[in-house]
């Protein structure tokens, strides 16, 4: 049966450890030490993230985004202000994101609050799209229901037409979040589910707090 097989599919995690004794006082310095150790072991799509938002219910929903940016403030994705997530972040301005790097069997949560971040900075990164991502952004109204895959193709067609004599602008509705976190938890697997989870909490005198987790 097939929920028999599902239920025999198990990983030994043994590559790694963490311990307190090596991590950085600061959980961004610690994001990119393993950030480059990712990119070292040529994790595949190392910036996938899974984004997940809640609407004003309640009600959660998650989807992968491209982590563009990382700094001592926060995680930066771009999307359209016009699309679910965004509606949902309108509303609940908390959010999680999951990195999951299986080639190093490793996890990296975060959650935080989530803000637009500054007009000109989303045009800069726009101009560095490629140029059907630029069309894109303009041909789908992202999240809405469509009547079908040739609807879409026609958009795509009028805005390559519409454009195709000037650089194309950023759309109004577009633009780039920024995720600063509150918490952040380091997962590393280990042999017989007894993982380490090492989490950071920021305190109100904007210090972090680490403490390990049980698995």
């Amino acid at each position: 049966m097939l929920n028999d097989k599902i239920a025999n599919l198990r990983k030994e995690y043994k590559m790694k450890i963490l311990v307190e004794e090596e991590i950085h006082s600061n959980p961004f310095d610690q994001f990119k030490l393993w950030w480059q150790e990712a990119i070292n072991s040529s994790v595949d799509e190392i910036n996938a993230m899974t984004l997940a938002t809640c609407d004003v219910d309640g009600k959660p929903s998650a989807r992968i985004v491209l982590l563009k940016d990382i700094t001592n403030e926060g995680f930066t994705f771009f999307t359209n202000y016009e699309s679910r997530k965004a509606n949902q972040l309108t509303h609940n301005d908390s959010a999680a994101l999951v990195f999951f790097w299986s080639a190093l069997e490793r996890q990296i949560r975060i959650e935080g609050v989530v803000s637009k971040i500054e007009e000109n900075t989303s045009n800069a990164y726009f101009k560095t799209r490629p140029l059907g991502s630029q069309i894109g952004a303009w041909a789908s109204p992202q999240s809405k229901i469509i009547p079908n895959r040739s609807w879409l193709e026609l958009q795509e067609q009028q805005t390559m037409k519409k454009f195709s004599q000037i650089e194309i602008p950023k759309p109004p509705y577009w633009g780039g979040y920024i995720v600063k976190p509150t918490l952040i938890e380091f997962w590393q697997g280990r042999p017989n589910r007894l993982h380490d989870r090492i989490q950071y909490t920021l305190q109100r005198n904007q210090l972090w707090r680490i403490e390990r987790l049980a698995p």
